[in-house]
């Protein structure tokens, strides 16, 4: 099979890509889902991977029955496959699974780099990070600097490499690391990490980079941009329910302990003493591992690889010019962050409506048009005041208040359209088309629509049956009642 068909097979693979809802005209249909940025959906020859697997389902870490041989076997795989995928050279760099996605492994490497090198006190953040790539180093570290954007206000966005390099010659040999997102997961902006981990090794700073909202959209080479750790997110690149993963140089991994205890991760234990094992990834891999979700993982990557990245990332950037002029062209429509021409940007766009709040936009593109999208500020609440500073100001709001009220976060933050290897043209025209319908009716749908909680909205007379959504209680009274 050529690569491109292969491309054109796997868009078409996706699980619940064509699930059915109601809208408020009576009518059903298959769901537009342009909530990649949170979460992709599943990659159905994965899933049948690790379906296929719980046939052979047993723990790793040994080879003496069949099934713990194929556990341990396709585990391993596992691990080159992300090693392939982000091209690391496996004599430099070492693969690892953590927790349920890349907060982890951001915890891990934030307590154990503070640890190692306690007398470089200095962490470098930039301002546009996902909280699992800000507060864990806020909590382990002795000093973060924050590293601001370009531009100000909607256009806010893109590291300022000038203000970075004036950052790092001020602190110098002070600095232990810069933490630093791939593209951002509010407006898609991707950081030229090469130039930011030259920067760093100039001062003897380590680079660790979160590539979760990057990973699924454009290809990474560990090897040509340097870069010490990587970190992201199965669920981020159609493998929802795997473990996060974790790529970092072996030399930095010599210079820490490791993070976590317990099975696995030793050669030996004694009622007075244990020997933590050298062999990686073993040594940070403690307890039984998340087999099935490596695994699928595994299968993902296995795949986008022969596929190319080079061919994912073409195919992505017409989309989003299309997508960002598009809304821009609506009058009454903001959309945020730096222009695509200026910085380059991942399929992740944040917009909002005039008269509208960021939750009744989203519930009325599910109600009316059965297109789900994301709302707020998406784990990254000091980048959206930033991008939202002056049009809150502009209604006498301050953006900064540490205890907003209910109303004030309806308004504190945006809608996000964020797209996947399955979103089409055709998923985008019915997005603009959306959006223009909205505005064309604002108060007919403002009329319709009542504030619930800090930032949701529900229609006053118009809800999915209990049937239309998923209720794991209902499917075990299934199962309970045929086995009466």
């Amino acid at each position: 099979m050529s690569d491109s068909n292969l491309l054109t097979n796997l868009q078409a693979s996706f699980i619940g890509i064509d699930t059915e809802y109601p809208t408020v005209d009576g009518q059903r249909g298959p769901r537009i889902y342009l909530d990649s940025a949170a979460s992709t959906l599943m990659m159905a020859p994965a899933y049948e991977v690790g379906h296929e697997f719980l046939e052979h389902y047993a723990s790793t870490h040994s080879d003496l029955h069949y099934a713990a041989r194929s556990a341990s076997h396709a585990f391993d795989w596992a691990h080159e496959c992300v090693l392939r995928f982000v091209d690391a050279d496996t004599d430099r760099y070492c693969a690892f699974f953590a927790g349920s996605g890349a907060t982890a492994g951001f915890n891990r490497m934030a307590a154990s780099l503070s640890r190692a090198r306690p007398e470089r006190k200095v962490v470098l953040v930039s301002e546009m990070e996902h909280h699992s790539n800000d507060l864990p180093h806020r909590h382990h570290c002795s000093q973060v600097v924050h590293v601001p954007c370009m531009g100000e206000f909607e256009r806010y966005g893109g590291l300022d490499m000038d203000k970075l390099r004036a950052i790092f010659e001020e602190y110098g040999e002070k600095i232990n690391y810069i933490a630093v997102t791939g593209a951002s997961n509010v407006t898609g902006a991707i950081t030229p990490l090469a130039e930011v981990a030259k920067l760093a090794h100039a001062v003897g700073a380590y680079v660790v980079v979160d590539a979760s909202q990057m990973i699924a959209h454009a290809p990474v080479s560990m090897n040509d941009a340097d870069i010490d750790v990587l970190v992201f997110s199965g669920h981020k690149i159609y493998a929802p329910g795997s473990p996060g993963a974790v790529i970092a140089k072996k030399t930095v991994l010599s210079e820490i302990k490791p993070a976590e205890l317990g099975g696995g991760m030793v050669d030996d234990v004694y009622i007075a003493e244990y020997m933590p094992t050298e062999t990686l990834p073993d040594r940070e891999e403690a307890g039984t591992p998340n087999i099935v979700g490596g695994i699928m993982l595994g299968a993902v990557l296995d795949l986008l690889t022969r596929v190319g990245m080079d061919k994912v990332r073409e195919k992505e950037i017409g989309l989003i010019d299309y997508t960002w002029n598009a809304l821009k062209d609506i009058e009454g429509v903001s959309v945020y962050g730096p222009e695509p021409a200026d910085v380059p940007r991942t399929g992740t766009i944040a917009f909002n409506i005039k008269g509208f709040d960021h939750g009744l936009t989203a519930a009325a593109l599910n109600d009316f048009h059965n297109i789900q999208v994301r709302n707020g500020c998406f784990c990254a609440h000091p980048y959206v005041r930033e991008l939202l500073k002056k049009e809150m100001w502009d209604m006498d709001i301050d953006p900064d208040a540490p205890n907003a009220e209910a109303d004030v976060e309806r308004k504190r933050g945006m809608a996000r359209a964020s797209l996947g290897l399955y979103t089409t043209q055709a998923d985008l025209e019915k997005l603009i088309a959306a959006v223009r319908d909205l505005t064309s009716r604002r108060d007919e749908i403002l009329s319709l629509y009542e504030p619930i909680g800090s930032n949701g909205y529900r229609h006053s007379s118009f809800a999915p049956a209990p049937r239309d959504l998923f209720d794991p209680k209902r499917l075990l009274g299934n199962f309970l009642a045929t086995s009466a």
